[in-house]
Order: C-alpha cells, then structure tokens, then sequence
C-alpha cells in the first residue's frame, strides 16, 4: 500500500501507457529521478515548483490541480490551497498545488505567469506517479480562478482537464480594472487599450467559448471579487454559477464551507 503523504518528484516522462488525456508533445521529456523534500519542479525559478499529494492506495487517482490567488501578487503563495487540498486527499483525490512567478518576481506577471501554470500542468506527463490523467480538475482561487479559467481556453494543453472551477474568479480583466488597487493592470503591464493583444491572449472573458465545461462558484457578501463582476462573464461562457448568499470571498475556499462541499459533489458527480 502506498502511504499518504508528500511525493517528490522530478520532471520526468510518463509512458503513455498511463491512459491519460494527453497530446503527442509529452513524449519528448526523459524522466527524471525522483528527489525528497516535497516538491516537483517544473522550471528553474525558485517559484516553479508542484506540490504533489495522493491519498492511500495504489491508484491511478483522479487529480484536482489548485491555482492558488492573492490578486497575482507575490506575498501570497500556495499554502492558501493547504487546506482544500488535504480535505480533497480525503476524498480521495491526488493534489497537484502550483507556484507560479508572480508580479514581483522576475519573469512574473504577463505573460510568464501564465507560461508558468501551463507548464505545471502539463508538467503532471512527466512524472512516475499514479495519477488519471482523464480525471483532471482545476480549480483556482480569485486571481487563481482567472488562471483556471484560462486553463480551460488554452489552445495548445498538453493535458485537458475535464472541469475548470473558478472561485470568486477575476474572470472578465479589461472589466475588472477596478480590483485590488490596480491588480490587472500591475499583473498585464497596461491597460487593455494600450496592449489590446495581450489582453486577447490572457483574458477568458476575449477567449470564448469555452474549451471545456466551467463551473463558477460565488460568495454573495464578496467585496473583494464582488458578484456583479463575475455573473456577465458566466452567462456569456454559459457556464455553470451558483452563489452562496451569505458567503465571503475567503469562505470560499475553506473545507468546512458548504461551497467547497458542493465543488467537490460536482467533481464527484461527472
């Protein structure tokens, strides 16, 4: 039996005999030794780096990957996603949490960012784990949310998730200027009419439609991602919403909140 816990691994290759949903590209990758501490490095930047979790057993386990928010900016990192990722393990999920260059960092911010949490996901090919590549979930949290979404509008995914989830996500940029004291515009390096292809390439809401199925879930006493920013964006996606009427926008991502029970029985249910 495998015990539950850290596993630490390179970047490697995974045989394609894993039967997972994955593009011709992941073949090109040798494998890796598998290393302790931790941690699955993707990149070379000390933020380029996985946490990877299974639960007991032998698998292949379903995966549920969290992006984890803080409006892109670099003193939030991926211990917001700690919590959720545990309760999934639980429910016997594998967690692939990411770090990712944000604004602050070299390289972080448009469009490294994004190259970062691309990589890292596609990065989960290359690594002698026994992970379900055809049950992929992501899940992303405000800022983490905006990179979910866009996860699930990629053109060239090496792996395709089967759900992307946003919670309370920045969804719509060039509409959400007004958030977090200048997050967008810090996070893309200018304004949508002065770098109007940048925001084609990183904005979900000038991505539609959608690649894959999108579920949105939303605290009605949410302040910081409020509601009125998130609805239009849904309901041009056609994606799923639900609103938690009495729910904040940390509530959502708390294991003992009812929004994080009904993400879970969404997953649980496709």
């Amino acid at each position: 039996m495998r015990r539950a816990g850290v596993i630490v691994l390179a970047l490697g290759f995974l045989a394609a005999a894993c039967g997972g949903s994955v593009s011709e590209a992941a073949v090109t990758e040798p494998m890796l030794e598998i290393s302790i501490g931790g941690v699955v490095r993707y990149g070379d930047a000390p933020q380029q780096f996985v946490e990877l979790r299974t639960p007991d057993g032998d698998g292949p386990f379903p995966v549920i990957v969290f992006i984890h928010g803080g409006f892109w900016r670099n003193r939030y990192d991926l211990s917001l996603a700690h919590e959720q990722a545990a309760d999934a393990r639980k429910h016997g999920y594998a967690t692939w949490n990411i770090e990712y260059r944000r604004v602050g960092d070299p390289g972080g911010g448009y469009p490294g960012t994004l190259d970062d949490v691309a990589a890292a996901i596609d990065a989960m090919t290359r690594v002698d784990a026994p992970l379900d590549l055809e049950r992929v979930y992501v899940v992303g949290h405000s800022a983490g949310g905006h990179l979910a979404l866009w996860v699930g509008q990629r053109d060239d995914a090496v792996v395709t998730p089967r759900l992307v989830v946003g919670q309370a996500p920045v969804a719509d940029l060039a509409n959400s200027l007004d958030l977090g004291r200048g997050a967008v515009e810090a996070f893309m390096g200018g304004r949508p009419d002065e770098i109007p292809a940048a925001y084609d390439a990183a904005d979900p809401a000038r991505r539609l439609p959608v690649k894959v199925p999108q579920l949105i879930v939303q605290g009605g006493k949410d302040d910081t991602v409020p509601p009125a920013y998130v609805q239009p964006y849904a309901d041009a996606a056609g994606a799923d919403i639900i609103v938690f009427p009495d729910a904040g926008h940390f509530d959502v991502i708390s294991p003992n909140s009812p929004t994080w029970e009904y993400v879970l029985g969404y997953i649980d249910d496709l």
